[in-house]
């Protein structure tokens, strides 16, 4: 079955925001992104609050 490709509903960059217990949230981030930032599994990361939006950023530690 080579070559047959899956059919993508909508923008490949709209996300749904979820949530796991009862205070945490959690966003999934296109692979292609990641890979162009470098990150790796298992990174420390930064999230902040600039305006409205929020900023993710590798952690200098």
């Amino acid at each position: 079955m080579a070559g047959i490709q899956k059919k993508r509903r909508g923008p490949r960059n709209v996300r749904k925001l979820g949530m796991t217990g009862t205070y945490t949230y959690y966003l999934t981030l296109p692979k292609g992104v990641v890979e162009e930032l470098g990150w790796r599994e298992g990174q420390k990361l930064v999230v902040r609050r600039s305006g409205d939006k929020i900023v993710i950023e590798d952690w200098k530690g």
